[in-house]
């Protein structure tokens, strides 16, 4: 149920050496024996095709299916509380069981080992956990959580349960994050201490407003109850449900969520940072009835700015990450050609401040230039370093799942990095307060009640389970 409308990736099918495998072991006269028993809880073997499961069939839910059938994988499940929104799903894959509760789900069909996590934000703690606590491997859209602290649970029950996982920040797959990496880590702008980063978001209609007084009827294809999932029950509305939820704090991430896990994922690669150190933010609020301003904490605000600050680590500096959101953009850097507009892809950018010299790329590391061009024409770019990745993000998890190397933006590299995008919008909630962060222990250690939006809180009926 992702509402972005995504950059498809070029899908490319692995190579299956089941006719191989089978006829070695019938020459041998051996006896095969199913891959769980053989590989424990997890356990996938190479020459084995996904059964794979989705919960959120409409959106980019569509897209990473598609993507997983291109692979060559079967898609066993398709779970959604939205009829009408995964038609297309349905449609597609008529043999396929439907579900509308993901956990009767699980519950039902033992045949799945893997599961694409593609509902709204506030579901994807729960649905991710569910299935990992059954030993499946998950695909979990962007932003992996809402709140720091569930970010942190689903990394550790990925070590815990031994799975395969990737975030659907697809831009961790492309080649733009691994040439900025090289050319920071080459030297060619000297030592980062600073970066920029905005996006024309939020797009969406309802972001800074309060709550609908209207209680229009609920469409007869949606189980509205089951869209709430663990969030605290409220009367529907189309504020919220299809396609407007990532304005609402008990939905989404707003834009910090649905941009800044793809303009924050090069510099948090290149820079090697993990978390940090303090967060300070403002945001606009709107004017509403009789001309008075309110704190809004029913939405994210129509715009806002964080300010990031990560400590010195594996010899790079003190670096300070500045995000600009709701059509705020940073200063124009004077190397910039006066007829280069300000937007480097979808609506946004990263600039980074070296000491000699500055980087400009778009929103997933692409169109990497240094500037002024004349430098970037001097600049002898080094060899490739890093290990480019072949296909479609969700072709790098199914390999991982066979047990390849771990995909690209598994936990333990998206999950830090979720905490730390996520940290803004709890900064947010403290305009002008400088938030000194503990990311260790996940504690602000100056204003203890901003610990209490750390962690998500569930209704009653719903939890994480053991």
């Amino acid at each position: 149920m992702d509402q972005k409308n995504e950059t498809d990736q070029k899908s490319e099918k692995g190579i299956s050496r089941r006719s191989f495998v089978g006829s070695a072991v019938t020459a041998a006269g051996i006896t095969l024996v199913p891959r769980h028993v053989l590989g424990g809880r997890g356990y996938m073997a190479p020459s084995d095709k996904l059964n794979i499961a989705a919960v959120g069939a409409g959106g980019m839910g569509h897209n990473n299916i598609n993507h997983c059938a291109e692979a060559g994988e079967n898609i066993v499940a398709l779970c959604d509380v939205d009829e009408k929104r995964a038609a297309r799903s349905f449609e597609k894959y008529p043999n396929a069981p439907r579900h509308k509760d993901f956990r009767k789900m699980l519950e039902k069909q033992k045949d799945i080992d893997a599961v694409i996590v593609a509902t709204p934000d506030h579901a994807h703690t729960l649905v991710a956990m569910a299935a990992m606590q059954l030993g499946k491997h998950v695909y979990v859209q962007k932003p992996m959580t809402r709140t720091v602290g569930e970010a942190r649970k689903l990394t550790e029950a990925a070590r815990k349960y031994k799975v395969a996982t990737q975030m659907g920040n697809q831009g961790h797959s492309m080649d733009g994050v691994r040439i900025v990496s090289e050319w920071i880590w080459d030297g060619a702008i000297g030592p980062v201490h600073e970066v920029h980063i905005f996006t024309n978001r939020p797009v969406w209609p309802g972001q800074g407003f309060g709550r609908p007084k209207d209680t229009p009827p609920v469409p007869e294809t949606l189980d509205w109850d089951l869209w709430l999932a663990g969030s605290p029950s409220r009367p529907y509305h189309p504020s919220y449900a299809p396609h407007d939820w990532r304005a609402w704090r008990d939905f989404g991430a707003g834009a910090l969520g649905d941009m800044g896990c793809h303009l924050m994922d090069t510099p948090f690669s290149a820079l090697k940072l993990k978390y940090p150190i303090a967060v300070q933010a403002s945001r606009a609020e709107m004017v509403v009835e009789n001309r008075k301003r309110f704190v809004n904490t029913e939405t994210f605000p129509i715009a806002s700015t964080v300010h990031y600050t990560f400590p010195a680590r594996e010899g790079m500096p003190e670096v300070k990450l500045h995000w600009y959101d709701g059509g705020i953009i940073p200063e124009r850097p004077d190397e910039l050609e006066p007829e280069r507009p300000m937007d480097f892809g979808d609506g946004g950018g990263a600039i980074f401040y070296g000491e000699k010299g500055k980087i400009v790329c778009g929103t997933y590391g692409d169109s990497p230039r240094i500037i002024p061009e004349s430098k970037m024409r001097e600049y002898k770019r080094p060899e490739k370093t890093l290990k480019r990745i072949r296909g479609t993000h969700e072709q790098n998890w199914i390999e991982a799942c066979k047990g390849g190397e771990p995909a690209t933006s598994n936990f333990d590299y998206s999950g830090p990095f979720t905490e730390t995008v996520v940290m803004g919008n709890l900064a947010v909630l403290f305009p002008g307060q400088k938030l000194l962060w503990d990311g260790d222990n996940m504690r602000v250690t100056n204003l203890p009640e901003a610990n209490d939006y750390v962690m998500a809180k569930y209704r009653e009926g719903w939890g994480l389970g053991s």
